[in-house]
């Protein structure tokens, strides 16, 4: 089980990105997904994850209201939108597989993830 996070790249403060979240070989709806980020010399950040079941969505404190997770079963994608980007931001993102949808809550128990994509917010 591997996912590819895509769509990143450098965006001056204020600015917007998507990413997006590809499967390798599963469907992203048999599960939660999070996305994570880890920016150099820090710890390691659940950022938002939508769940299983419901499709319930969570976001840390710091991306609340700037940043929208949704998936679309049909074509097997999870992406985030990032608005109102702020250099604190910047991060290498990764999209995760969750181990149930109650970690999704607590944006933890991160199971597989592949390749992050790194977003970078300068002027």
């Amino acid at each position: 089980v591997q996912l590819q996070a895509s769509g990143g790249g450098l965006v001056q403060p204020g600015g917007s990105l998507r990413l997006s979240c590809a499967p390798s070989g599963f469907a992203l709806a048999d599960y939660a997904i999070a996305w994570f980020r880890q920016a150099p010399g820090k710890e390691r950040e659940g950022v938002s994850c939508i769940s299983e079941t419901i499709g319930n969505t969570y976001y840390a404190d710091s991306v609340k209201g700037r940043f929208t997770i949704s998936r679309d079963n049909a074509k097997n994608m999870v992406y985030l939108q990032m608005n109102s980007l702020k250099p604190e931001d910047t991060a290498v993102y990764y999209c995760a597989t969750v181990a149930s949808d109650h970690l999704c809550l607590f944006l933890r128990g991160f199971a597989s993830w592949g390749q992050g994509t790194l977003v970078t917010v300068s002027s």
